[in-house]
């Protein structure tokens, strides 16, 4: 099945596992959904992810842990949510005075700049502008 938005698709395929209470999702890997999954795990959103070989196709699988917080019953997902800025239909750029604040600092927004895929936050102390690639809450 051909996937016209790929981050799109990361994103909502995390929105649903969450949903549903899933700890592991699975989904075609690339170099930028592994960028933004490095983001999601060292801002504290996901345990962790990995990259597999699929036995059946030749593109790499990426598998993310989703983080929950507290016990069994009680036990509530770190994601509360996602959103993505950008689209392939109209991509949206910031200057480094815009960067956007998520939720007043307590959500995350992650951008594609000249010096890589990185947080707002990093973005704005090196001084670049970019895509707005999602927004993580």
């Amino acid at each position: 099945m051909a996937v016209n938005d790929p981050i799109a698709d990361m994103l909502t395929r995390i929105r649903n596992a969450v949903m549903a209470g899933q700890t592991l999702v699975a989904m075609p890997s690339s170099k930028i959904k592994i960028e933004i999954a490095k983001i999601m795990k060292d801002e504290g959103y996901l345990e962790g992810f990995e990259v597999v070989e699929s036995e059946d196709r030749a593109q790499k699988v990426l598998r993310l842990k989703i983080k929950y917080v507290g016990e069994r019953r009680t036990r509530r997902p770190v994601i509360s949510g996602v959103e993505r800025v950008s689209k392939p239909g109209r991509r949206i750029y910031t200057k480094k005075q815009n960067i956007p604040w998520v939720l007043s600092g307590i959500g995350v927004a992650i951008l594609s700049t000249p010096k890589g895929v990185m947080t707002g936050a990093r973005a704005r102390q090196l001084g670049v502008g970019g895509e707005i690639l999602c927004k993580v809450w």
